[in-house]
């Protein structure tokens, strides 16, 4: 099988690399400069600098070649778009039909609030596609160590593909038949993980960090409901397990948004220090304003909208969520 990453940050560059060592598999980068370097250097020195790539993969920055190495031979190959949701769009609109495609991409698109399997429907109906999703950190995957994930699409085919291509070693790759739930999942969490990183950051405590973990999951599966999941789909890898790793692991970049806010450093300075996109800080209005529009009530997700925009401080907001009525749960 014929493989092709777009995007060479840390999650598309540690994909590749798993990829690589079991089928010819390309990693494109819109720098030129960049793609040289890591075929030159065999790594990627922005995003995974003390990972060796395997000498296995290779790389390109011209776009068409890239997808003409995934459609090499006929519709045995495989697209992963791996650009933060921002990009997601464009790169969907310039895939061939032909080409199965998969986005790692997570969140609500700015602007429009829609999830990737909606962007895929507007912009390329007639493309085979679905989401790769789970609880993963890029620096782990590139290491080899045990991670899992779950590839979803109403395309039972490229499920298979997604397996066949990337499953094995210390991958393992599920199927699911709920691309709406998992996709849910992957945008709510980074939200939930700033409220995480909020109440460790104020030192509450772990009885704290437990409820909010719980009711963030509460919120994430109304969401989910309302929009077409299947509830079940929240307690696997794409919900729960997604969401313990980024509230609570030490690499995780919304965490560390949340752990900053508690120490009343200004968004602006937050964003300076962390070198990397962290998706929540630009999707929670976004999942918010969809709730919304859905009539789901998310208070946690509507109190780290008030922090994040400067209404509200985290100690406010941690005393407003205290202060709700009581109801069942």
């Amino acid at each position: 099988m014929q493989i092709t990453v777009l995007g060479a940050g840390a999650w598309g560059t540690a994909l590749a690399a798993q990829a690589a060592r079991h089928h010819p598999t390309l990693l494109w980068g819109r720098d030129a400069d960049q793609v040289a370097t890591m075929a030159r250097e065999r790594v990627n020195p922005r995003y995974l600098p003390d990972v060796a790539l395997p000498a296995s993969l290779t790389y390109g920055a011209d776009l068409d070649a890239a997808l003409a190495h995934a459609g090499r031979h006929g519709t045995d190959g495989l697209v992963i778009v791996a650009t933060p949701m921002a990009g997601l769009r464009g790169m969907l609109a310039g895939i061939p039909a032909h080409l199965p495609t998969l986005w790692l991409s997570k969140g609500f698109e700015a602007g429009t609030g829609r999830l990737g399997h909606e962007i895929a429907r507007e912009v390329a109906p007639g493309l085979r596609c679905g989401v790769l999703s789970g609880p993963s950190f890029a620096l782990e995957v590139a290491r080899q160590q045990p991670t899992a994930l779950v590839a979803a699409s109403h395309d039972e085919t490229l499920r298979d593909a997604a397996i066949a291509a990337l499953h094995g070693g210390s991958l393992r790759v599920y199927g699911s038949d709920d691309p709406i739930g998992v996709e849910v999942g992957g945008a709510v969490k980074n939200v939930l993980a700033i409220a995480t990183g909020i109440a460790d950051g104020m030192d509450l405590g772990l009885n704290a960090r437990a409820a909010l973990i719980t009711r963030g999951l509460a919120e994430m599966t109304r969401l989910g409901l309302a929009l077409g999941a299947r509830a079940e789909t929240f307690m696997g890898l794409s919900g729960l397990g997604d969401l313990v790793l980024t509230a609570t692991g030490d690499l995780s970049r919304n965490r560390r948004v949340g752990l900053l806010l508690a120490q009343d450093r200004t968004l602006a300075e937050i964003l300076a220090t962390l070198g990397h996109v962290a998706e929540g800080v630009y999707s929670a209005h976004t999942v918010l304003d969809r709730a919304q529009q859905c009539g789901v009530d998310m208070p946690i997700t509507a109190a780290v909208v008030a922090v994040l925009q400067g209404r509200m401080s985290p100690r406010a907001a941690v005393g407003l969520l205290m202060q709700r009525e009581a109801r069942n749960e």
